[in-house]
């Protein structure tokens, strides 16, 4: 049979679908298999189910020469080389809906935290020196703001969508500016860069990790913001430089910022930080979490059961749904 690589843990409903498919190795607990467990793994596999935590680069797979096809639990896959697998004539796929509402959904969420000042009072009340309210850890609101969305794909417009139970103003950036149906039905209106990054009260970073968007919120971007306004990542750590991000909070100049995603994270920068910026874990104006845009338990199972769909099918000589190369099926 075909050898499976699962370096993660997945359900066991999903892993045993797999099984009937091929020998699976997967990790034993909630940590990823080692970078060189990882390899030994993968060199003699037909297929990989990839995860954030794996870097899928051109040595990895000419180490891995069976590979055939790597199927992404994942949306953006920029730790998975697109062009590398291309050349190797192995299919890369993805999961590109699942995470979207999950994922908007901490964003508000992450912007009220945060404006609320809800990090402060949590750690004043769990200090022991609470005696009931004092007029302390006023913030802001989503309310009457104006959010200015960056990305206008599909977390982007489900976000502006969600906040549209907000009473305020919506406007978004986008190299691809949406059709006026859209904007209408979303009540959002597009704006320049400069100007979003001017007239925000609240800015939410909703795109892609590209060359071009690496460190698109720098020291620049942030000088340009408006005075006391908040800054939202749950999209991915390396847009933000978080060194730039410390600055501009010790200065004021930035009222607060809250991440979902970290540089550190970001497995294909040779040059990635090894941790999160220390001066951002202690500062007060931060709401931080540990990347669980998706981590609903039942949208984590469905990324996983259709990264397994996408793996079995190939398996079975059928054309996989959601594949980033499919250049590679018709050679």
């Amino acid at each position: 049979m075909v050898k499976i690589v699962v370096p993660n843990w997945i359900e066991d409903e999903t892993l045993a679908r797999l099984s009937a498919h091929g020998d699976v190795v997967t990790s034993e607990g909630r940590d990823p298999l080692a970078d060189d467990e990882l390899r030994a793994a993968c060199a003699d596999a037909s297929a990989l189910m990839a995860f954030m935590t794996e870097c899928v680069d051109r040595p990895f797979l000419d180490a891995c020469p069976k590979l055939k096809i790597i199927a992404g639990a994942l949306k953006g896959f920029d730790n998975l080389d697109q062009r590398a697998c291309t050349d190797a004539r192995v299919l890369l796929t993805y999961v590109p809906n699942l995470l979207t509402e999950p994922t908007a959904e901490l964003a508000i969420g992450l912007s009220i935290a945060l404006a609320r000042n809800m990090r402060a009072g949590d750690a004043h009340l769990r200090s022991g020196t609470f005696a009931g309210w004092r007029p302390n850890f006023y913030g802001g609101s989503l309310q009457g703001a104006t959010v200015g969305i960056i990305g206008g794909g599909a977390v982007g417009r489900e976000t502006m969508r969600l906040l549209s139970g907000f009473r305020g103003r919506r406007i978004y950036f986008d190299e691809n500016r949406l059709d006026p149906t859209t904007e209408k039905a979303l009540d959002a209106q597009y704006a320049p860069l400069d100007d979003l990054t001017r007239l925000s009260d609240f800015i939410i970073l909703a795109l892609p990790l590209t060359d071009q968007t690496k460190h698109i919120v720098n020291v620049s971007f942030l000088a340009a913001m408006k005075q006391g306004a908040y800054l939202v990542n749950p999209a991915r750590g390396s847009l933000v430089d978080e060194a730039a991000v410390v600055e501009a909070l010790n200065t004021g100049r930035l009222a607060g910022y809250a991440a979902d995603t970290f540089e550190m994270e970001d497995w294909h920068r040779p040059d990635r930080p090894r941790q999160v910026h220390p001066a951002l874990l202690a500062c007060d104006q931060t709401v931080l979490t540990p990347h669980i845009g998706s981590a609903v338990s039942e949208v984590r199972r469905q990324i996983a059961a259709e990264a397994a769909d996408e793996i079995i099918a190939f398996l079975s000589g059928k054309r996989p749904r959601h594949a980033v190369n499919p250049e590679v099926l018709e050679t």
